[in-house]
């Protein structure tokens, strides 16, 4: 039986290994306009079937499984939900954008690996288009002794806009410790209060220590409701080819999220015509490992 396998449907695509239908990518997903239409995945499930996401939770309807995202973009919401502005807060406007799926360019159904490639426009709610993007996702490394499989997501943004677009997020826009933006993940809400492991960080340094931090890695482990046992998400920064650097967006409180951010603090300002990518791993475990297993898997499996 091969590892992966790759079954397509008019809006959908699943991903299936070892028997289990790991990954739904909802790339022409529909939804309100306050939600930030645009394509995720959901539900990212393990090995052993336990769902490793969670679908527009009661406090955020926007957060939608593992999505590629931006908060702040000139003004725009590429996010969903009320923008944050520095002299009111919260604040529901007339700003939130879509991500248009505008086709794939390739997709590959091997034995050992699905990919798929595939453009997509993001058009704010005024109806200009501002940013032209292409973006990969890799499923790979199926490890079915050691409960575990791999996702690699690479994506390259250029400004299609008549002017200078300026990237960034609640805390650039003074919110601290609010940086949320990029490739993020809201996992199941039996994970709220679950453990938060990182590079370079004790043990229990937990989630407020690794907020912020410019870590290589960070590992998010949860108890399931339901199912017994648990399950550990493990997302390695990778790379970014413009801005100040990935810095970690993480909280186990009041719900269980994770996002390595390109513009955590700090804009990033493209030109008309210009472009930056970003290349990142995500590894999805069917128990909760250890923290030297954790720390051992995050050596070995590294972008």
């Amino acid at each position: 039986m091969p590892d992966f396998t790759l079954e397509r449907a008019d809006t959908e695509l699943v991903v299936t290994a070892a028997g289990i239908d790991i990954a739904r990518y909802a790339f022409e997903p529909g939804g309100a306009v306050f939600e930030g239409p645009k394509p995720y995945l959901h539900p990212l499930r393990a090995l052993d079937g336990a769902p490793l996401t969670a679908f527009r939770p009661w406090d955020h309807r926007w957060h939608k499984g593992l999505q590629m995202t931006w908060t702040h973009v000139s003004g725009q919401n590429f996010w969903g939900g009320p923008t944050f502005q520095r002299e009111t807060g919260y604040v529901p406007l007339d700003n939130v954008g879509r991500m248009r799926h505008d086709g794939f360019t390739t997709v590959t159904d091997a034995a050992t690996e699905v990919s798929f490639s595939e453009e997509l426009t993001w058009i704010t709610q005024g109806g200009e288009q501002w940013v032209a993007e292409t973006r990969t996702h890799r499923f790979h490394g199926l490890d079915a002794e050691r409960g575990l499989w791999l996702l690699d997501f690479t994506t390259t943004l250029r400004n299609i806009a008549d002017r200078d677009l300026e990237f960034g997020s609640p805390t650039t826009q003074g919110r601290p410790a609010a940086g949320y933006t990029g490739f993020v993940i809201r996992m199941p809400r039996a994970w709220t209060g679950g453990r938060v492991l990182a590079d370079g960080l004790p043990d229990d340094a937990g989630a407020d220590a690794v907020m912020g931090s410019a870590a290589g890695w960070v590992a998010f482990s949860g108890e399931h409701d339901e199912l017994d046992g648990g399950g550990t998400v493990l997302a390695f920064a990778g790379k970014a080819t413009a801005g100040p650097g990935i810095r970690w967006f993480v909280r186990s409180e009041p719900f269980p999220i994770l996002a390595p951010s390109p513009s955590f603090a700090e804009h990033i300002t493209l030109a008309p015509g210009d472009e930056f990518s970003l290349a990142h791993r995500h590894v999805f475990g069917d128990r909760v490992w250890t923290p030297d297993e954790t720390r051992a898997l995050a050596a070995e499996l590294a972008l």
